[in-house]
């Protein structure tokens, strides 16, 4: 998977384009969707369920708390914007890669 197409590095940390699909039967890493990264989450798109299970996904992925990921677009679209701190590209390369946990 081409991570590089939809991850944008930055001084603090990365951005994440990414593209959920809600009420899924499993929370998992599916491949690209376009420029952005696709993710199946369980939880449904409802008082900002799907988004909460999404940050506390990638934050367990990549091994870092949870208060440093942060949704900063996308809170009502499918398409959003996510911020991890203190990542790089070659820190979540791997971690997103492999195997959903």
């Amino acid at each position: 998977m081409e991570l590089a197409r939809c991850v944008i590095e930055r001084s603090e940390g990365i951005e994440i384009r990414i593209y959920i699909q809600p009420q899924a039967s499993k929370t998992e890493i599916v491949g690209l969707h376009g420029e952005a990264l696709k993710i199946r989450i369980t939880s449904p798109p409802v008082d900002g369920q799907a988004n909460a299970e999404l940050c506390r996904y990638l934050a367990r992925q990549v091994g870092v708390p949870q208060q440093y990921v942060q949704l900063i677009s996308g809170v009502s679209s499918r398409q959003k914007r996510v911020f991890i701190a203190g990542k790089t590209l070659a820190d979540i390369g791997a971690a997103l890669t492999k195997s959903p946990s």
